[in-house]
């Protein structure tokens, strides 16, 4: 099919032209994102304030001709602030927490590790939509899972114990007096391990059926010498025990081929007055409601991660990253719960809780 020039609306091909050039100077500025992180250049200037390259090397000690290229690369991504009278670069107090100061509840340039397995997965994961087969999580580099483990720590550590977990019924309060908890999907165990250290005298039990994710979280739960988390090997339709009074995934259902079958397991390994608490990524019903910033990187991620993780799969629903509370209330009912609500949102993730 060709179009005449004289057809062409020249606003709408300036339009998607300039969003192309923005992406794709997002696209290779997230590499230099992480390069200042291994090299500690974002907590140079948040430590040290306001630099010229040459400064900026002084306090490193690395060559200023590279540091004057990412320092105007960070400039022209609006990361760093310009004096072109001092020829200085800042590193605002609010920028700080996004890129340099890692145990801020805002911190988010772990996450470019996450798309950088992404670009090294690419050829492979081509392939299999060219095949329609799965692509499954123990398949992608490993930088997934340090991406994954950054991108999320964040959220969890601001959010989980003193904003979800006080909107599910009763929950804090048996926690703190001992419950038996399961963490599906726990990946390297960062919300295991946040859970245990919040509630001592709870067991929190993770689960993963990918064994580098669990060997990993127990290193991390010994590192910080917690006692009452215990990981193991095991698939979320056949987790062992019984008797749970909290049932977790996090960010992880829509990721699983059969999620009714697994719902289903924690109905029956559930205790009669348990709580299955479910945090998925935030999405509205409709694909236009879900037409934003925040959609639009779920459904990258969904294109590329969740999705072809469902499908290489036996049972291969393909939820996807944004199938919304409607369609996940259907799902829960389906493996047999009978009360299903939005307990809160963030501006990132839905928590619903399902109880029998």
């Amino acid at each position: 099919m060709t179009t005449d020039a004289q057809d062409l609306d020249p606003a709408r091909l300036d339009s998607i032209l300039g969003q192309l050039v923005t992406d794709m100077g997002a696209a290779m500025n997230g590499a230099l994102v992480l390069i200042g992180v291994d090299l500690g250049l974002w907590r140079a200037l948040d430590d040290h304030g306001p630099a010229t390259s040459t400064q900026l090397a002084e306090r490193t000690g690395l060559r200023e001709r590279y540091l004057r290229e990412w320092l105007s690369a960070q400039a022209g991504s609006g990361y760093l602030l310009h004096d072109p009278d001092t020829g200085t670069f800042t590193l605002p107090p609010e920028h700080a927490l996004a890129l340099a100061r890692q145990d801020s509840p805002v911190y988010m340039a772990g996450g470019f590790h996450l798309i950088g397995s992404v670009y090294k997965d690419r050829a492979r994961i081509t392939d299999r939509i060219r095949t329609g087969d799965g692509f499954g999580w123990h398949e992608h580099d490993p930088e997934l899972f340090v991406g994954t483990e950054q991108f999320f720590r964040p959220g969890y550590r601001a959010n989980l114990v003193d904003a979800w977990l006080p909107t599910l019924d009763g929950v804090v309060d048996r926690l703190r007096a001992g419950a038996v908890v399961a963490d599906i999907g726990c990946g390297h165990g960062v919300s295991t391990t946040i859970l245990a250290q919040a509630f001592p005298q709870s067991t929190v039990r993770g689960f993963d059926y990918h064994d580098a994710s669990i060997a990993r979280a127990r290193e991390l739960a010994a590192e910080q010498g917690i006692g009452n988390a215990v990981f193991a090997v095991a698939s979320a339709a056949e987790f062992p025990g019984e008797g749970y009074d909290l049932i977790c995934y996090f960010d992880c259902l829509h990721d699983m081929g059969d999620p009714v079958g697994a719902l289903r397991h924690a109905r029956e390994v559930l205790a009669g007055d348990g709580t299955v608490m479910l945090v998925e990524p935030f999405a509205r019903d409709s694909l236009t409601e879900n037409l934003n910033p925040v959609g639009r990187m779920y459904y990258a991620a969904s294109t590329v991660l969740c999705t072809p993780s469902s499908l290489s799969q036996p049972v291969a629903l393909g939820l996807g990253a944004q199938a919304g509370e409607q369609r996940l209330a259907e799902v829960a009912r389906e493996a047999g719960f009978g009360s299903f609500r939005r307990a809160t949102e963030t501006p990132f993730n839905l928590v619903l809780e399902a109880r029998p």
